[in-house]
C-alpha cells in the first residue's frame, strides 16, 4: 500500500473521532430535558418527628422540655416522584430559644436532626419551631412545638452511671456497635413532668442512646436503653434492659421501642 493511500486512510480515522468527540460534548439542544436542572429542582415534602399531636379537644398536646436542655427533632424528606440526588438544606427557628442543626443537607434516607434549647424567659410558654427545606428553587416547611416546663437537671448523674453500666457491656458483648469506654457522650434531660420513671437522651457522634428508669425498690428497679444510628435511622434498632441495678443484673436483648423517646 502506498504511503500517500495509507496517510489518507488514518487522516479519516482522525476526522471520524474528533468528530464523534465533539457530538458526545455539545450540550443537550434547546427543548430537551437537562436531568441536572430537573434532579435540583425536584418537589418534596418535610417530615418532623415528634410531630405535635391534638388531644380530645383539639388542642395541642405538649411535649415538654426544660430551660437549658435540648429538644430534638428528626427531620427527613420525602421526594415528589423522581428520587434526587441533590441534597435538601435544612433550616430552621425557634424565638425563645437557641437552634442547632446536625447533618443539615440531606436526601431522602437520611436524618437531620433539629436541636432546640429553650431559653428561661420562655418557661411556661410554647415554643414554636420552623423548620424549612430548600433545593434549588424548590422549598418546603412545617411548624413543630414543644412547651418548657419550670424545673431543673437532676437526673444527669444517676443517668450517666446507667450510662457507664451499659457501655461497658456493649463494649464487650455488641462490638460490632462501635461503642467503647472511650465514646463520648453529650446528655440531655427530657421528659421532665415524667415522675415514676426517668428518661435522659445522650449522643455519641454515630449513636443516639435513650436510657430510662424505673424509680422503685427492689425488684422493680430495671432500667432500659434503646440505640438510634444517627443520619440514617429514624427509630431505634437495638434494645436493652437491666431487671434490677440494685441486683448488678446482666443486660439483656429486648423488644426494639417502634419510636425514639422524646
Amino acid at each position: 500500500m502506498s504511503n500517500r493511500r495509507l496517510a489518507g486512510i488514518l487522516g479519516g480515522c482522525v476526522a471520524v473521532v474528533i468528530a464523534v468527540v465533539v457530538i458526545a460534548a455539545l450540550p443537550p439542544a434547546s427543548g430537551e430535558p437537562d436531568d441536572g436542572g430537573m434532579d435540583e429542582n425536584t418537589a418534596f415534602h418535610i417530615n418532623v418527628l415528634p410531630e405535635t399531636p391534638e388531644d380530645i379537644n383539639g388542642e395541642p398536646f405538649f411535649k415538654y422540655s426544660i430551660a437549658g436542655q435540648h429538644f430534638v427533632f428528626l427531620v427527613t424528606i420525602t421526594d415528589e416522584g423522581q428520587e434526587s440526588e441533590v441534597p435538601v438544606h435544612i433550616s430552621a427557628m425557634a424565638p425563645g430559644a437557641e437552634v442547632v442543626i446536625y447533618y443539615g443537607d440531606i436526601v431522602q434516607g437520611e436524618v437531620a436532626e433539629v436541636v432546640v434549647t429553650p431559653e428561661q424567659a420562655s418557661i411556661g410558654q410554647a415554643i414554636n419551631v420552623t423548620i424549612a427545606g430548600t433545593r434549588g428553587s424548590v422549598t418546603d416547611e412545617t411548624v413543630a412545638s414543644f412547651e418548657v416546663a419550670e424545673g431543673e437537671d437532676d437526673r444527669q448523674e444517676y443517668a450517666e452511671e446507667l450510662l457507664d453500666r451499659f457501655v461497658s457491656w456493649l463494649g464487650t458483648n455488641h462490638p460490632e456497635l462501635g461503642i467503647t469506654e472511650d465514646t463520648v457522650w453529650n446528655g440531655t434531660m427530657v421528659s421532665p413532668v415524667w415522675l415514676v420513671v426517668s428518661h435522659y437522651l445522650f449522643f455519641s457522634e454515630e449513636w443516639e442512646l435513650h436510657i430510662e428508669w424505673h424509680i422503685m425498690v427492689p425488684p422493680d428497679d430495671w432500667a432500659k436503653i434503646d440505640l438510634r444510628h444517627r443520619l440514617d435511622e429514624l427509630a431505634p434498632s437495638y434494645a436493652f434492659e437491666i431487671s434490677s441495678v440494685d441486683a448488678n443484673s446482666e443486660p439483656v436483648a429486648i423488644e426494639v421501642p417502634d419510636t425514639v423517646w422524646r
